[in-house]
């Protein structure tokens, strides 16, 4: 997976320390109600379409943007699920980073789901009913979903 180039510019200054990055994150749907997922190929596990923004990209182009690099699929953004941080991680080459991440509930409107870069080994659309194991964050966003939260949800104070 590449390292977006403006990353790698701030990681030559602080090597590995802890970094604190933009997110996003998007539960799409497809007609069936399905969920699009991803098994991503640096841990194999499944999860939702997420990605780091470019500096100034606004949230919603950079989620709608990354649906489509990593599985083909056109997406269009409903409205945001969940707004929250995640929490601090070390990446598989070392870096540490947190996300501020805004989540998105996203309708399919094109496409063919399909592994669309390196960042997956598969793709694929689950029922409600089959999802595999998601991290929980992730999980709290399709949960909410299928509870019918209308709500954004965020960490109250």
């Amino acid at each position: 997976m590449p390292i977006p180039e403006f990353i790698l510019t701030l990681r030559e200054k602080i090597g590995q320390d802890l970094l604190w990055l933009p997110g996003v994150t998007g539960l799409v749907l497809d007609e069936a109600g399905r969920i699009l997922l991803v098994r991503r190929a640096d841990n194999l596990q499944w999860a939702l379409v997420t990605g780091c923004l470019e500096p100034g990209e606004q949230p919603g182009a950079g989620i709608v943007r990354e649906i489509l690099e990593e599985t083909g699929v056109v997406a269009q953004i409903e409205r945001v699920i969940a707004v929250e941080s995640t929490p601090r991680m070390r990446h598989a080459n070392g870096d540490q980073a947190v996300y501020m991440d805004v989540a998105f509930l996203c309708r399919a409107v094109s496409g063919e789901a399909r592994v669309n870069d390196d960042e997956s080994v598969d793709v694929g659309w689950f029922a409600p009913e089959d999802l595999p194991a998601l991290p929980a964050r992730q999980e709290g966003c399709v949960r909410r979903h299928l509870e019918g939260a209308q709500e954004t949800w965020y960490a109250q104070p």
